[in-house]
């Protein structure tokens, strides 16, 4: 008996990577069972092994668990109506179709893909033209009986139209001439995807169909076959597509060209999970409200079925890359630097020992992790600059001055016994007050020196600091000299 508890499902095929609309169906699916106190099922749809990808399940598994959407029933964590693979309930599929073909619902096909059957009629669809729709049953049975290879199909009514309701695009109807007698069992015994997630559907006792818009127009034979068997048809929530913006300004369906589209690429370019998961939920659903920051158990308490829009939505990587600095913002240190490290490299010398450092003046001036390396290269190698560069009307700075500034700290750097933050920042400090020194001159001429940029993260101190007494003696004198000191 079909449990009146909320139960949906995310069924995704095991080829390839898990792309930004597959989780968004994912993500959908799983917050409107926990905003009902429901259950939310994983089942893998691997009808189609000619797509197989091996490693796929996987990848399918670890996306799931990176963006915090826990299954209550799967492959790997069992359940009530398992398997939950359908490579493993071939049998199952079988037994159903069969009973279709009982109750004339279905039929057997033993047309061959390189013979066009003859047409017994209009075929608006431009699909199967319905050859073996009306053999007798003494031709199927002698066919049946000389081997000949077959498929089953669905023995579409053709007459009149199909009207019915969607969550999301309200009441849909359309013309059953444009139905084809689609393919319920392939001739290996497998099942198709339109079959299989019916049946799966019904005996999983699922209540809530979440799944992009483009299944629409296949609707009306997926409720053939509930009606056929004498089954409840459950609620369709249909998504619109995730949109992309071209070069041009024009809008096209997401794809590479507009930058990564899978979860696992946009980890590796530096985004965190839980801002990605936060995004994708804000593409087609509105909170009713002008916030945008979410945690997941705050959207698991906030979703609700009236809030998904039917426009298709466009993928803003700009705002999205807002998004994840405002999470990075409110990581802690520790953690932001424990997650940062990777993406800095294996060739950093000493900055590995001091990342702690580097994590701190990095973690409100990135948005994403895939920004570290250009913002710590001024550390690692000092760029081609001009002595232009010292000349700064705001610090009364000009080429000049900072070599005066740079001759006069140079052998107080040399004599420092020892190369750490404080006694640097000590000794700047206490002879900039013992001089009377323009504050703001000396640290521009220090900062010009030591990385060869105006802008940076971090000041001169933490500059000179992170690059080490040999590098940061180096790259003064290498200042005097290109100023001609």
């Amino acid at each position: 008996m079909i449990s009146k508890t909320t139960r949906t499902r995310f069924a995704p095929s095991p080829t390839g990577f898990m792309h930004v609309g597959n989780l968004r169906t994912a993500l959908y699916a799983y917050l409107l069972a926990r905003s009902q106190g429901g259950r939310f099922i994983l089942r893998i749809e691997d009808t189609d092994q000619a797509r197989y990808v091996d490693g796929a399940v996987q990848v399918i598994y670890d996306t799931l668990k990176t963006a915090g959407l826990s299954h209550d029933e799967g492959p790997d964590v069992g359940g009530d109506f398992g398997p939950y693979i359908q490579s493993e309930r071939r049998e199952i599929y079988r037994e159903h179709a069969l009973e279709l073909v009982r109750r004339g619902a279905a039929y057997y096909c033993f047309c061959e893909k390189q013979e066009p059957a003859e047409n017994d009629g209009e075929n608006v669809s431009g699909g199967y033209d319905g050859h073996c729709r009306n053999l007798s049953p003494a031709e199927v049975d002698a066919a049946l009986a000389a081997g000949k290879p077959y498929v089953i199909r669905q023995k579409i009514d053709r007459e009149g139209s199909t009207t019915f309701h969607d969550a999301v695009f309200g009441e849909i109807t359309i013309e059953n001439k444009v139905l084809d007698d689609q393919i319920l069992l392939k001739s290996d015994g497998m099942p198709t995807y339109n079959f299989a997630n019916v049946v799966d559907d019904h005996l999983m006792g699922i209540t809530h169909v979440v799944r992009g818009s483009e299944y629409l127009p296949s609707t009306p034979k997926y409720n053939q076959l509930y009606r056929a068997f004498g089954w409840e048809i459950p609620e369709y929530v249909h998504l619109p597509l995730i949109m992309g913006r071209n070069a041009d300004g024009e809008i096209a369906k997401l794809s590479k060209r507009h930058g990564s589209v899978s979860f696992e690429n946009l980890v590796q370019d530096g985004f965190l999970p839980a801002a990605i998961i936060n995004y994708i939920a804000l593409l087609g659903w509105s909170p009713k409200s002008d916030r945008e920051l979410f945690t997941l158990p705050e959207l698991e308490e906030l979703f609700t079925l009236s809030g998904l829009n039917k426009s298709p939505a466009v993928f803003d990587y700009d705002k999205l890359r807002w998004m994840n600095g405002e999470y990075m913002k409110q990581l802690p240190a520790g953690e932001f630097a424990r997650l940062s490290r990777p993406f800095a490299g294996t060739e950093i010398g000493e900055l590995d020992a001091k990342w702690a450092m580097v994590a701190e003046l990095l973690h409100s001036r990135i948005e994403t992790f895939r920004e570290i390396p250009e913002k710590i290269a001024f550390l690692l190698k000092l760029p081609e600059y001009s002595a232009e560069l010292f000349l700064n009307k705001k610090s009364k700075c000009d080429p000049a001055a900072a070599a005066e500034i740079l001759r006069e700290y140079l052998p107080l750097f040399e004599a420092l016994p020892t190369w750490n933050y404080d006694e640097l920042n000590s000794l700047v400090s206490d002879r900039i007050a013992a001089t009377g020194a323009n504050m703001r001159r000396v640290m521009w001429a220090l900062r010009i020196a030591a990385s060869g940029l105006t802008v940076t993260p971090g000041g001169a101190v933490e500059i000179l600091y992170l690059v080490g007494k040999e590098e940061a003696l180096r790259r003064i004198r290498k200042a005097l000299e290109l100023i001609g000191a």
